[in-house]
């Protein structure tokens, strides 16, 4: 498959954000519907804070996923090389471009570009299922800690923990890539 990660160059960041927030948006309506107290009148799913935040990040690389020179999505991972381990921030295909293996492609790239990373995470909210899905039996990551009103997560930051509510679950993954 024809997938290409291009690192994200400032003018393209506009874009990419929209990008993003809507695909979010996309499966927040598939599972819930077109109304939700997740998406008020006005608001994303995803805020741009939080992709700013991401995006801003001094270990994050951005990168958009092309598939035969068409933007299908994008993706934000944050590296930390001292320790060997990455973290898959943000992953986002375009509603039009789902079923298609796209995601899968581009994640095989990455550990392709990155192997020196051992250990991936990542977390998704416990109402995707698609991700979770493709998370576990497409790209072999694992459950390993589930945040919801009992326990919520380590680090989880500002911007997601002043609008934690009883309601917000979420799956934490972790991927360890055996070295051969």
């Amino acid at each position: 498959m024809d997938i290409k990660l291009v690192p994200l160059t400032v003018a393209d960041r506009e874009q990419f954000i929209l990008d993003n927030q809507q695909a979010f948006k996309y499966g927040a309506q598939k599972e819930f519907g077109m109304r939700d107290d997740r998406m008020e009148e006005g608001e994303e799913v995803i805020s741009r804070k939080t992709i700013e935040r991401c995006l801003d990040d001094n270990q994050a690389e951005a990168y958009r996923i092309m598939h035969n020179e068409d933007v299908v999505g994008g993706m934000i991972l944050k590296i930390d090389r001292q320790n060997a381990k990455g973290e898959l921030e943000i992953l986002f295909i375009k509603p039009d471009a789902h079923s298609k293996g796209l995601g899968q492609a581009a994640w095989k790239a990455v550990e392709i570009i990155h192997p020196e990373i051992s250990v991936w995470e990542t977390m998704t909210p416990y109402f995707e299922k698609r991700n979770i899905h493709f998370y576990v039996n497409r790209l072999g990551f694992h459950i390993v800690e589930f945040w919801n009103k009992y326990q919520r997560g380590p680090a989880v930051p500002d911007d997601i923990e002043e609008n934690w509510s009883d309601e917000d679950e979420m799956f934490l993954f972790r991927k360890i890539i055996t070295k051969q």
